[in-house]
Protein backbone atom coordinates (compact mmCIF):
# COMPACT_ATOMS: atom_id res chain seq x y z
CA UNK A 1 0.00 0.00 0.00
CA UNK A 2 2.70 2.74 0.64
CA UNK A 3 4.31 1.88 -2.73
CA UNK A 4 0.73 3.24 -4.21
CA UNK A 5 1.91 7.13 -3.03
CA UNK A 6 5.08 7.30 -4.80
CA UNK A 7 3.97 5.97 -7.96
CA UNK A 8 1.01 8.15 -7.97
CA UNK A 9 3.41 11.79 -7.10
CA UNK A 10 5.66 9.95 -10.50
CA UNK A 11 2.57 9.95 -12.89
CA UNK A 12 2.03 13.10 -12.23
CA UNK A 13 5.30 14.79 -12.03
CA UNK A 14 5.46 13.00 -15.64
CA UNK A 15 2.23 14.19 -17.03
CA UNK A 16 3.41 17.98 -15.65
CA UNK A 17 6.97 17.48 -17.18
CA UNK A 18 5.41 16.58 -20.33
CA UNK A 19 3.56 19.70 -20.18
CA UNK A 20 6.48 21.90 -20.29
CA UNK A 21 8.69 19.71 -23.29
CA UNK A 22 9.41 21.03 -26.40
CA UNK A 23 10.47 18.37 -28.65
CA UNK A 24 13.43 18.25 -31.27
CA UNK A 25 13.25 15.92 -33.36
CA UNK A 26 10.36 13.03 -34.07
CA UNK A 27 10.95 9.40 -33.46
CA UNK A 28 8.60 7.10 -35.31
CA UNK A 29 8.18 3.12 -34.24
CA UNK A 30 8.16 1.79 -37.64
CA UNK A 31 7.14 -1.57 -36.80
CA UNK A 32 6.25 -4.01 -39.83
CA UNK A 33 4.59 -3.32 -43.03
CA UNK A 34 1.08 -3.72 -41.37
CA UNK A 35 1.62 -0.54 -39.48
CA UNK A 36 2.14 1.78 -42.84
CA UNK A 37 -0.33 3.94 -41.09
CA UNK A 38 2.30 5.44 -38.82
CA UNK A 39 4.44 6.66 -41.15
CA UNK A 40 1.53 7.71 -43.05
CA UNK A 41 0.49 9.30 -39.96
CA UNK A 42 4.07 10.86 -39.45
CA UNK A 43 4.20 12.46 -42.81
CA UNK A 44 1.08 14.51 -42.09
CA UNK A 45 2.42 15.62 -37.97
CA UNK A 46 6.02 16.39 -40.07
CA UNK A 47 4.03 18.88 -42.52
CA UNK A 48 3.12 20.48 -39.30
CA UNK A 49 6.28 20.47 -38.03
CA UNK A 50 8.57 21.83 -40.37
CA UNK A 51 11.58 22.62 -38.80
CA UNK A 52 12.69 19.10 -36.59
CA UNK A 53 13.87 16.20 -38.19
CA UNK A 54 12.23 12.74 -37.89
CA UNK A 55 13.89 9.64 -37.22
CA UNK A 56 12.01 6.14 -38.36
CA UNK A 57 13.10 3.11 -36.60
CA UNK A 58 12.31 -0.17 -38.20
CA UNK A 59 9.35 0.09 -40.67
CA UNK A 60 8.72 0.04 -44.37
CA UNK A 61 11.15 0.09 -47.46
CA UNK A 62 12.92 3.05 -47.51
CA UNK A 63 11.99 3.64 -51.36
CA UNK A 64 8.06 3.29 -49.89
CA UNK A 65 8.99 5.83 -47.03
CA UNK A 66 10.29 8.53 -48.54
CA UNK A 67 7.35 8.45 -51.16
CA UNK A 68 4.78 8.31 -48.65
CA UNK A 69 6.55 11.76 -47.22
CA UNK A 70 7.41 13.22 -50.66
CA UNK A 71 3.71 13.01 -51.31
CA UNK A 72 2.91 14.90 -48.14
CA UNK A 73 5.46 17.99 -49.15
CA UNK A 74 8.01 16.50 -46.44
CA UNK A 75 11.79 17.24 -47.91
CA UNK A 76 13.19 13.08 -47.34
CA UNK A 77 16.73 15.12 -46.34
CA UNK A 78 15.00 15.60 -42.95
CA UNK A 79 14.67 11.49 -43.05
CA UNK A 80 16.59 9.35 -40.49
CA UNK A 81 16.12 5.92 -41.31
CA UNK A 82 17.09 2.95 -39.17
CA UNK A 83 17.11 -0.70 -40.04
CA UNK A 84 18.69 -1.84 -36.75
CA UNK A 85 16.21 -2.51 -34.16
CA UNK A 86 14.03 -6.05 -34.56
CA UNK A 87 11.97 -5.12 -31.95
CA UNK A 88 10.29 -2.53 -29.87
CA UNK A 89 12.94 -2.27 -27.22
CA UNK A 90 15.49 -2.12 -29.64
CA UNK A 91 13.94 0.41 -31.46
CA UNK A 92 14.82 2.55 -28.40
CA UNK A 93 17.78 1.12 -27.64
CA UNK A 94 19.68 1.64 -31.12
CA UNK A 95 18.73 5.64 -31.42
CA UNK A 96 19.20 6.74 -27.89
CA UNK A 97 22.73 7.26 -28.28
CA UNK A 98 22.69 8.87 -31.50
CA UNK A 99 19.27 10.89 -30.35
CA UNK A 100 22.07 11.84 -27.40
CA UNK A 101 24.65 12.64 -29.83
CA UNK A 102 23.21 14.82 -31.28
CA UNK A 103 22.24 17.32 -28.54
CA UNK A 104 18.50 16.18 -28.77
CA UNK A 105 16.85 16.54 -25.58
CA UNK A 106 13.06 15.92 -26.55
CA UNK A 107 11.49 14.08 -28.70
CA UNK A 108 7.44 13.05 -30.12
CA UNK A 109 7.28 9.87 -30.08
CA UNK A 110 4.82 8.14 -32.55
CA UNK A 111 3.72 4.53 -32.49
CA UNK A 112 -0.02 3.31 -32.99
CA UNK A 113 -2.95 3.87 -30.14
CA UNK A 114 -2.67 -0.40 -28.89
CA UNK A 115 1.32 -0.33 -28.61
CA UNK A 116 1.53 3.21 -26.74
CA UNK A 117 1.40 2.24 -22.95
CA UNK A 118 4.78 -0.28 -24.14
CA UNK A 119 5.92 2.38 -26.01
CA UNK A 120 5.90 4.81 -23.12
CA UNK A 121 7.29 2.42 -20.68
CA UNK A 122 10.80 1.48 -22.65
CA UNK A 123 11.02 5.30 -23.67
CA UNK A 124 10.66 6.25 -19.91
CA UNK A 125 13.56 3.99 -19.32
CA UNK A 126 15.73 3.97 -22.72
CA UNK A 127 15.32 7.64 -23.62
CA UNK A 128 15.37 8.85 -19.63
CA UNK A 129 18.23 7.16 -19.22
CA UNK A 130 19.83 9.89 -21.83
CA UNK A 131 18.14 12.45 -20.40
CA UNK A 132 15.51 12.88 -23.72
CA UNK A 133 11.97 13.60 -22.67
CA UNK A 134 9.48 12.10 -24.81
CA UNK A 135 5.63 13.25 -25.95
CA UNK A 136 4.03 10.82 -27.27
CA UNK A 137 1.56 10.52 -30.69
CA UNK A 138 -0.54 7.70 -31.14
CA UNK A 139 -1.78 7.05 -34.19
CA UNK A 140 -5.22 6.24 -34.25
CA UNK A 141 -6.22 2.33 -34.86
CA UNK A 142 -9.25 -0.32 -34.41
CA UNK A 143 -6.52 -2.59 -32.73
CA UNK A 144 -7.21 -3.67 -29.51
CA UNK A 145 -4.81 -2.89 -26.65
CA UNK A 146 -1.81 -5.31 -25.94
CA UNK A 147 -1.86 -6.84 -23.09
CA UNK A 148 -0.07 -5.55 -20.27
CA UNK A 149 2.22 -8.44 -19.77
CA UNK A 150 4.15 -7.21 -22.55
CA UNK A 151 4.75 -3.42 -21.32
CA UNK A 152 6.01 -5.43 -17.89
CA UNK A 153 8.06 -7.77 -19.91
CA UNK A 154 9.78 -5.36 -22.38
CA UNK A 155 10.34 -2.95 -19.38
CA UNK A 156 12.19 -5.04 -17.60
CA UNK A 157 14.11 -5.64 -21.01
CA UNK A 158 15.19 -2.21 -21.03
CA UNK A 159 15.99 -2.10 -17.34
CA UNK A 160 18.57 -5.36 -18.09
CA UNK A 161 19.88 -3.32 -21.37
CA UNK A 162 20.52 -0.28 -18.79
CA UNK A 163 22.80 -2.58 -16.75
CA UNK A 164 23.61 -4.92 -19.16
CA UNK A 165 24.01 -3.31 -22.78
CA UNK A 166 22.39 -6.56 -23.51
CA UNK A 167 18.03 -6.41 -24.60
CA UNK A 168 17.52 -10.01 -24.67
CA UNK A 169 16.10 -9.61 -28.52
CA UNK A 170 17.86 -12.83 -29.74
CA UNK A 171 16.19 -14.85 -27.07
CA UNK A 172 12.41 -13.55 -28.01
CA UNK A 173 13.14 -13.95 -31.85
CA UNK A 174 14.06 -18.05 -31.34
Amino acid sequence: MYFILPLLLWLGYTEVQSLFVHPQAVLVLGGSTKNLEREKFTADFAKKHPDIPVWITGGSPPNYTKEVFTKAGVDPKRLYLDYEAVDTVTNFTTLVDELQSRGIKSVYLITSDFHMRRACVIGEIVLGSRGIDFKAVSVPSTTSQEPIEKSIRDGARAIIWLATGYTGAENLQR
